[in-house]
């Protein structure tokens, strides 16, 4: 298990029981260095969408616990959040709660000229991906995508 592994499974575990005490999920954790700042970021969702009230009383409980534990060698900031309306599908139970919804694809490299597709999730499995499009279903291989959304319209 990687160092970044590490950190988010120790910080889900601390997060499980402080996001239930709040009535929020767990929608994902990271940890990332962006420039030469390290981040932890935990992603909350309920139902009807969090609020920054939520944000801020799981972000207070969680800083605590975390101040406690101390497993994090390095200096972070911690950051709170919804995954938000066109959030990324990174996880299968992500791509589970979003079947029949409409996604953008964007791959590592193109397929017939293009990088970037929409449609409705049809299925998923460990190998491949597939979405409804207006040219029919489109199969992807999981390790063609970099990037896999829910899509919105404004």
């Amino acid at each position: 298990m990687s160092k970044r592994e590490d950190y988010e499974s120790k910080t889900e575990a601390i997060l499980l029981p402080i996001a239930e005490q709040f009535g929020v999920s767990i929608y994902d954790i990271e940890y990332v260095k962006e420039g030469s700042d390290y981040y932890l970021r935990a992603y909350i969702d309920k139902p009807e969408g969090v609020n920054i009230i939520d944000c801020e009383n799981v972000s207070r409980a969680l800083s605590d616990v975390l101040d406690k534990e101390d497993f994090i060698a390095e200096s972070y900031i911690l950051e709170v959040s919804s995954p938000g309306l066109g959030r990324t599908l990174k996880k299968d139970k992500h791509l589970a709660a979003s079947i029949g919804q409409e996604v953008e694809i964007k791959l590592f490299k193109p397929v017939d000229k293009c990088k970037e597709f929409a449609g409705v999730l049809e299925s998923f499995d460990a190998e491949n991906l597939t979405i409804s499009a207006e040219e029919g279903s489109i199969t992807f291989k999981r390790e063609q995508i970099a990037l896999i959304r829910l899509a919105f319209d404004f």
